[in-house]
């Protein structure tokens, strides 16, 4: 019988409105609104438990807590929850450096995990930055940390660039 002190809700607001936001405004000035709170989360980050921690140009941080719902079956975070943070940080790095009109999407991503997350672990931190961001095309790196600084995880990614 499942333990009813282990329970997660979620709530989110309406996705379209961050939607409309993002085809009248620089990406720049997207998560720059999302960081001083003025505007909802997109509904991904409600439902993982990630959070918006360091925005530049062409740079993100985002942590995510190690919780117990992220786990696998061996009782460690799932490699796809780790994957999704650093998918995450890399497409908002890449989305930092496009103007009004611009939007892009992970065409592909290479994730390396080298070390076990579990609860005990602590939060994740993990920063995403832009490499190159052309036309049609964009390249990202991110790495993940423990909340010791040791290195959990790391990725690329290559986005398509497209008009909304």
């Amino acid at each position: 019988m499942p333990d009813p002190t282990r329970t997660r809700t979620v709530q989110w607001e309406d996705p379209k409105e961050l939607a409309a936001y993002i085809r009248e405004h620089a990406g720049i000035d997207v998560f720059r609104k999302l960081m001083a709170g003025d505007g909802p989360p997109p509904p991904i980050m409600k439902l993982i438990g990630q959070t918006l921690e360091e925005v530049d140009e062409g740079r993100v941080v985002m942590k995510l807590e190690a919780g117990e719902w992220l786990y696998n079956p061996i009782g460690t975070v799932h490699g796809g929850a780790i994957a999704t943070l650093l998918d995450s940080v890399m497409g908002c790095a890449v989305h930092t450096t496009l103007p009004k009109g611009r939007a892009y999407t992970s065409l592909e991503i290479k994730v390396n995990f080298l070390r076990a997350v579990t609860v005990e672990t602590g939060a994740i931190s993990a920063e995403g930055r832009a490499v190159h961001v052309g036309r049609r095309s964009a390249v990202a790196e991110a790495k993940a940390f423990d909340s010791t600084g040791k290195i959990v995880a790391t990725a690329s990614t290559t986005c398509l660039v497209f008009d909304l």
